[in-house]
């Protein structure tokens, strides 16, 4: 899964909140992991909010230069005291004169991951992700790690697991793949979860849930086969239930140390990892959530 050749390695937004604090502090560490340079960048649009948009006066713009300075200072110490005792980061730093969505996005073209935080876990917070959370989960052309402000004050152990939803979609192959990267270059191990969530069938009078079961099993074997053969270090539990697909993965996710889902699926039957699971799964759990997007 490593890429390399990106130009951007990991990219980090950054705005200087406590979500940006906490998502610069996650990006420094898998940055390390993974051998890659991480790129801070600080975003900001500079067009007043009229119709048609005129560009703000020069000297307008200078503020939020500063400001975005200061931002990236503060975010380039938070990395450089990720990174374990002599161990370096390649750290880069940009400030960018457009809306973030549209320059995470356009960055995403050519990183192996961006990472953004995300505000919270109330009421709002459960129904609407930050807009520019979740503008960067729906257009971005590479992985995408939502960490939550309060991911740091989570009390899980690094030995914990990572957790991976699968339902044999595209989708959830990207996810499945990149769930064992993250899990080898741990040393932890997998718990790969499929949920059958069509409450209808099992409501029906004599509906054998075994032979269902079995064949749930069957095909979660071929999903992870494959990938078990490249990673043959990675310890896979299994992990077939009989409920919706977010539920499950929220419930599990608090003996994991990081999430990750497809950002789509293919049916409702088959218990797929449809664009509202991944959305409930970002908004509900509180470790850190990798969404798949295809390149």
């Amino acid at each position: 899964m490593s890429a390399t050749g990106q130009r951007y390695g990991i990219v980090a937004g950054v705005d200087g909140s406590t979500a940006s604090d906490a998502a610069v502090l996650w990006a420094a560490q898998d940055a390390v992991t993974r051998n890659v340079p991480l790129t801070l960048v600080h975003a900001f649009n500079t067009f007043v909010p009229t119709f048609p948009q005129i560009p703000m006066p020069t000297g307008d713009v200078m503020w939020p230069e500063d400001d975005g300075r200061t931002v990236l200072e503060q975010a380039v110490k938070i990395a450089q005291d990720a990174a374990p005792a002599g161990q370096n980061i390649a750290i880069t730093t940009e400030l960018n004169y457009s809306p973030p969505v549209l320059a995470l996005t356009d960055m995403s073209e050519e990183a192996e991951m961006v990472v953004v935080g995300c505000t919270g876990r109330g009421a709002l917070a459960r129904v609407i992700l930050g807009s520019v959370c979740s503008g960067v989960l729906h257009r971005a052309k590479c992985p995408v790690a939502v960490i939550h402000e309060k991911a740091a004050d989570v009390p899980h152990s690094h030995r914990a697991p990572v957790l991976v939803g699968i339902d044999g979609s595209p989708a959830s192959e990207l996810a499945t793949g990149i769930a064992f990267d993250e899990a080898a270059r741990r040393g932890v191990a997998l718990r790969a979860l499929h949920a059958w969530s069509d409450r209808e069938l099992f409501e029906l009078p004599g509906y054998d849930w075994t032979a269902v079961e079995a064949e749930a099993e069957r095909n979660l074997a071929e999903c992870l086969a494959g990938w078990q053969e490249r990673y043959p270090d990675v310890v896979v539990e299994r992990l077939i239930v009989r409920d919706r697909p977010a539920r499950q993965l929220t419930e599990h996710s608090e003996s994991a140390q990081l999430v990750v889902v497809g950002s789509h699926g293919r049916g409702h039957v088959s218990g797929a990892m449809l664009g509202s699971v991944s959305n409930s799964v970002v908004q509900s759990v509180r470790v850190p959530v990798i969404v798949a997007r295809p390149s």
